[in-house]
């Protein structure tokens, strides 16, 4: 069952939102010029990088490490295996993506903009989830 715990959002500080923006921006910015040097095709290739991952992984294991010494605890692994968990969400979700692009791709030159973007977003949810689905089943 997917689950939103919007109680986790309190524990993300204002400079970690800022961090995550910021890292967005600048893989944004590099992949509108790929696109402006090469094409549209490779600049939308980088488009799809997961932008904000690297810092979202690197402050998962940071409040999972500092939950565990508020608690007394010892460190332990489980901070990697909570960003371990996210990157492979983060891995499904390309897919979705993909499937998202892929309708773009081919409908927005005949369709309604609107109505393709509908499409292209139940795609993208159908595919990420299904195949979240299908993971938790194997």
């Amino acid at each position: 069952m997917i689950k939103i715990r919007f109680s986790s959002l309190k524990g993300t500080k204002a400079h970690e939102y800022l961090l995550r923006f910021l890292l967005g921006g600048l893989v944004t910015a590099g992949a509108g010029l790929i696109a402006d040097q090469f094409g549209p095709v490779p600049g939308g290739l980088f488009m799809a990088f997961p932008a904000i991952f690297p810092a979202a992984a690197t402050m998962l294991e940071k409040h999972e490490r500092e939950k565990k010494q508020h608690a007394g605890l010892p460190p332990g692994k489980r901070g990697r295996m909570v960003a371990g968990v996210d990157a492979g969400g983060a891995a499904l979700g390309t897919f979705g993506l993909a499937a998202f692009a892929f309708c773009v791709w081919k409908w927005l030159p005949r369709g309604q903009t609107w109505l393709v973007l509908v499409v292209a977003l139940v795609c993208w949810f159908s595919v990420s989830t299904g195949l979240w689905w299908l993971r938790r089943r194997l």
